[in-house]
């Protein structure tokens, strides 16, 4: 935990304070920002406050005192609920305005972790709860240099992968046939080899099952692959290493034949959406840079120029996803996601953080998702990987 960073942040935002709370490890985000153990038996409530100014202050059991033990600050403790009440009042006494682990209405659900009960029992005190969302993102989903180094380590692998897994699916269609499962083992295989892991296995989807955007292939329903099917790969890794950060793309191609025009069409409308998607991001960041009173981008504002663009070609009902996710140390981090449809993401997009840009047009026949990873760093921002331009012709 950085404490002096989390301070200034609060400072920044005009923040009293920020309360972390948790019972059995409902809340993972805390323990990952404050650098708690994951191994800890949690069967009673803590609470840990971080002041904008001064010290923290810890609240814990008496029979769990020893689990905020290695963070900075006073201790008090409890047993009984009126001790607790009575503490947590005293805590929070000085401060107004608390950021606690909580989305309005809801709305950004994966930092949404405070109960209602305890959302009730503090404001009952007195206080505004704020939403910690973009505090979150500042200090789950900002890389390091290191970090976004692994990232880098991660396309290089991927990158080539990809590209011998469409090699490879011609080679098997022409000597005999090969199946989703078996290209996605394949994938695995390599992981393995160049020390990568995943928390999914890549997805490997033919035909109607590339119209699905979260299909799933396995080896209980092996689905062929021909000649002349179209093929979506969507892949995402990371190295096996302390801290490391995923590379997460998806490109289509076409076994063997020339695209068809509907195909042609498709691909070209994607593509376009995801350089429109691209270009926000980068005039967006760059305005900022030139001009410190311009407001910082947030991810609502990508999806909107993106889907506005699948709208007006028609397609529209067939874009079912928001644009892009946050990457980090997980696949979907808890940075900024480019959403105007699932949810309206209002997170600003901040320097050194890494998200995906990756419209989808889904039609019964076949899909077309292109995905690529932008990174934002101070004053620009840029695609990590390769960038599909036309149909792989496999």
């Amino acid at each position: 935990m950085d404490l002096s960073a989390i301070q200034d942040a609060l400072r920044e935002r005009n923040i009293d304070a920020w309360l972390f709370y948790d019972h059995h490890h409902r809340d993972p985000i805390s323990y990952r920002v404050l650098g708690l153990p994951d191994g800890l038996m949690v069967t009673r409530r803590w609470y840990y406050l971080i002041p904008a100014q001064g010290d923290p202050v810890k609240l814990v059991h008496k029979i769990e005192s020893g689990h905020l033990d290695t963070l900075p600050g006073t201790k008090k403790q409890y047993a009984g609920w009126q001790e607790l009440f009575d503490s947590l009042k005293q805590m929070l006494a000085p401060y107004r305005d608390v950021a606690m682990q909580y989305s309005p209405n809801n709305f950004v659900f994966t930092i949404s972790m405070v109960d209602a009960g305890t959302a009730d029992m503090i404001r009952g005190l007195g206080k505004n709860i704020i939403s910690a969302a973009d505090l979150i993102a500042q200090f789950e989903a900002t890389l390091t240099e290191e970090q976004i180094q692994s990232h880098f380590a991660a396309r290089d692998v991927i990158d080539a992968v990809t590209a011998a897994a469409f090699q490879e699916i011609g080679r098997r269609v022409r000597d005999g046939g090969t199946h989703e499962h078996e290209i996605q083992q394949f994938f695995m295989e390599a992981f393995e080899r160049e020390n990568m892991v995943t928390d999914d296995p890549p997805i490997v989807a033919v035909n109607a099952n590339s119209g699905n955007p979260h299909y799933e292939p396995g080896a209980s329903h092996p689905v062929p692959i021909r000649e002349g099917d179209f093929v979506l790969l969507d892949v995402w890794a990371k190295k096996n290493t302390a801290g490391a950060v995923f590379y997460d793309i998806t490109w289509v191609g076409i076994v063997g034949k020339a695209p068809s025009d509907r195909q042609r069409q498709i691909f070209k409308i994607v593509s376009e959406a995801r350089d429109i998607g691209v270009k926000t991001v980068q005039d967006a960041v760059a305005a900022v840079s030139s001009n410190s009173a311009t407001k910082p981008i947030a991810g609502w504002e990508v999806d909107h120029a993106v889907r506005n663009h699948i709208k007006q070609a028609k397609f529209g009902e067939y874009f079912i996803h928001r644009t892009g996710h946050s990457i980090g140390t997980e696949v979907h981090s808890n940075g900024a996601n480019m959403d105007d449809l699932e949810i309206h993401d209002e997170r600003r997009i901040l320097p050194n953080s890494l998200f995906s840009i990756e419209p989808g047009i889904y039609l019964p026949e076949f899909g077309v998702r292109l995905e690529v990873d932008v990174l934002v760093r101070p004053g620009s921002a840029e695609v990590t990987g390769k960038i599909q331009r036309e149909i792989v012709t496999i």
